[in-house]
């Protein structure tokens, strides 16, 4: 007898597993062949959708089948051989070089055009109906996660309740989750080490292993802790119905962590103030160094009078600058109420000029036409209308963007000026309670200049910071009367309000501010 080889295929892990679909086919194939005396000389089953290409053993079959281990297949349908173009233009191939293709379901013979032709047309409508398939899929994925519900695999600290429900917290892992930002967001827990913490106790994967180093860091990557829910591939980003685990504070303290981490290869360490801290003798950065323990910032030029100081020091001295920027309650409430009062005022100055400026943009779409009227009857020559009428286009060109500006940005400084006021007034414990990477965007954001001369650390602040820290102190409720004031003098609360803001309203609206 003539001896073929025999393909089965489902399209998933769990078909298979029940069978029915795999015994099905070989019933079928097995009649096929006894009907015109073939032999199966070798079952070849696949576990795998016929939409992805590659599968091991329909390819390990074709490798065969090339080697002429078999005069050719026998398979149950079309659909069950190749739902992709590619594998079916492997099969043609087979074919047209001599080898036989059996379809059980089809009465093709696959050595004629017309036969071929029917064969191709199927092979066509099949990779078409996975084709949309997969686009149904991905329309009814999409359609849950607008809905709010996560349609894929519940992560470690949930659990899945069934097809269009929303996940539930796991009471057994879900405080072992939350323990694992926790400990992370403070800065003492490198990724091996929280590895065996959570381990020790009691948090496992799905399989009752211990995460992986890649598990941990996928977890704490991981926003469907907050409440969103992230799709990988395409970097999407949808609200979720199910109950957060962890705060949206905490978690970007956690991602803050992991940047820090990730060090500049050529960098051993990363040192607070890197590159922060400049000899004021020499003009060069100092360069840290970890030496008993300590953390010293050296000064590496020949013969400078600078040689190290430690971070303590520099920590220290930022700590105290920082302190200069506190308002008290008094400062606050004084401050509040010009910032109210100013913002009376220029909301009415801006109200004016809005009122303005479309005036004047009515009285230039007015000249246009009385313009354009003029030379319709022959007034003007088109040279000189055509210079006029350009004129005025610019000018109302100028006037929208002035009223596109008044009406977005106009109160642009005093939002400024108030998220600087909040900034100062937190800077300090920010600072002290704050991670090495915090630290260093403080040291950025509010100093100009960070030097040590031979053993002593000076911190300048920038010139808003220096307004703040440079202001009378004064006790009584009331706000202070503004006295004139040169070079870098003291002013009063009062002053320093009106500085800042007169300070903000000349950066450009795009320039970026700490907040």
């Amino acid at each position: 007898m003539r001896q073929y080889f025999g393909y089965a295929r489902v399209s998933t892990a769990k078909q298979g597993e029940k069978g029915v679909s795999l015994q099905e086919q070989r019933d079928a194939i097995e009649r096929y062949a006894a009907r015109f005396s073939l032999e199966i000389s070798q079952w070849f089953e696949e576990r795998e959708t016929a939409a992805k290409q590659g599968r091991p053993m329909f390819s390990q079959m074709l490798r065969l089948l090339r080697q002429r281990r078999s005069r050719g297949v026998i398979i149950h349908k079309i659909d069950r051989s190749a739902r992709n173009l590619k594998d079916w233009a492997d099969l043609g191939e087979m074919i047209d070089a001599g080898i036989e293709v059996h379809f059980v379901n089809e009465s093709l013979d696959l050595h004629t055009r017309g036969g071929r032709l029917s064969a191709d047309i199927q092979a066509v409508v099949a990779s078409d109906y996975i084709r949309n398939l997969r686009e149904e899929t991905k329309k009814g994925l999409y359609g849950r996660l607008k809905q709010g519900i996560y349609p894929l695999g519940a992560p470690i600290g949930y659990l899945d309740q069934g097809g269009g429900k929303v996940k539930t917290i796991d009471p057994a892992r879900a405080s072992l989750v939350v323990q694992a930002f926790e400990l992370y967001s403070s800065g003492k827990y490198p990724l091996n080490s929280l590895r065996e913490e959570l381990g020790r106790r009691g948090l496992r994967n799905k399989k009752g292993g211990m995460l992986s180093l890649t598990g941990i860091s996928v977890l704490l990557q991981n926003p469907f802790y907050t409440g969103l829910m992230r799709i990988r591939k395409t970097n999407q980003v949808f609200q979720g119905k199910h109950q957060p685990l962890v705060s949206k504070s905490l978690f970007d303290r956690v991602q803050q962590v992991l940047r820090g981490k990730a060090v500049d290869f050529r960098t051993r360490r990363n040192f607070t103030f890197r590159r922060l801290v400049k000899c004021a003798l020499c003009g060069y950065s100092l360069v840290g160094e970890l030496q008993k323990g300590h953390v010293y910032y050296r000064c590496h030029t020949v013969g400078c009078a600078t040689t190290a100081v430690r971070e303590e020091q520099v920590d220290g001295t930022l700590a105290q600058t920082f302190e200069l920027l506190r308002l008290d309650d008094a400062e606050l409430q004084r401050a509040g109420a010009w910032v109210r009062g100013a913002r009376l005022g220029q909301e009415a100055i801006r109200d004016r000029e809005i009122a303005n400026c479309k005036l004047l943009l009515d009285q230039n779409r007015a000249r246009r036409a009385r313009l354009t009227d003029a030379f319709l009857d022959g007034t003007f020559e088109k040279g000189l209308f055509e210079e006029r009428n350009a004129g005025l286009l610019l000018e109302e060109q100028g006037l929208k963007e002035r009223l596109a500006h008044l009406e977005q940005n106009g109160g642009d400084a005093l939002v400024r000026l108030e998220k600087f006021l909040e900034l100062g007034r937190t800077a300090s414990l920010l600072y002290k309670e704050g991670l090495s990477e915090e630290k260093r965007d403080l040291v950025k954001k509010l100093t100009s200049n960070l030097t040590v001369t031979q053993k002593n650390v000076g911190a300048a602040l920038t010139i808003p910071a220096q307004l703040i820290a440079n202001r009378v102190k004064n006790t009584c409720s009331a706000l202070e009367r503004g006295r004139p004031r040169t070079g870098a003098e003291p002013r009063t609360l009062k002053g320093v309000l009106e500085a800042l803001y007169e300070y903000f309203t000349q950066l450009p609206p795009e320039t970026n501010l700490p907040n």
